[in-house]
Formats: C-alpha cells, sequence, structure tokens
C-alpha cells in the first residue's frame, strides 16, 4: 500500500518512521492541464534560465501577481486613505544649522 492511501494518524507514523525527527513541511500545489503555445512555452524557459516547465509556468504567474500589484497602486494615491498633516508628523527634523562664512575654512589659522 502507498502512503498517500493511508489513513492521516498512520500516514504521519510512517512518515515519521522514514525520516525521523527530521522536520516535514507540506506545500500546496495544484495538478492541471494547460494547453499552452510550446514556441512561447520554450523561449520563456529559455529567457528565465529554469529548467523545468512547471518552474517556468509558477514564475510567470507569480510575475503577472507582482505586476499587477504595481500596477494597482496609483487607484490609492489620492484615495484618502489617510488624512493628516505631514509636516506637522516630522517634528523629528533638526533645524537646520547656521551656514559657515566663506572666511572661515578647515585647517586655518
Amino acid at each position: 500500500m502507498t502512503i498517500e492511501r493511508l489513513p492521516p494518524a498512520r500516514k504521519l507514523r510512517t512518515l515519521l518512521d522514514r525520516f525521523g525527527s527530521k522536520v516535514l513541511y507540506t506545500i500546496h500545489m495544484k495538478r492541471t492541464n494547460l494547453v499552452l503555445d510550446v514556441d512561447l512555452l520554450n523561449e520563456a524557459t529559455r529567457v528565465l534560465g529554469l529548467k523545468t516547465y512547471s518552474a517556468t509556468v509558477n514564475r510567470a504567474l507569480a510575475e503577472t501577481v507582482r505586476v499587477r500589484k504595481i500596477q494597482s497602486l496609483p487607484t490609492f494615491f489620492g484615495s484618502q486613505l489617510w488624512e493628516g498633516n505631514l509636516a506637522v508628523m516630522r517634528d523629528d527634523l533638526r533645524a537646520p544649522r547656521p551656514r559657515r562664512t566663506p572666511s572661515r575654512r578647515r585647517g586655518a589659522r
């Protein structure tokens, strides 16, 4: 019987027997079938420098999500999510130092 068909408690015991005290992490993945343009997939794999098609698709999805998040940022500018006076909040700024006069040079005595 394969480990996938075991009940959860027995599966855990079997994994602990096999791997001992090593930490196991669960990775949630979804298997699916996609119809992709072969030339585009090969080019993306080459350009991204990845070895597998799965890694290429995952990287492309992650990059698409990242770009869309960046593109959505301007919608928050001017949406009045924050109200206040930034100049008043910046009380940690020091007062400007007085400028040196040209006659006072470093090292001159």
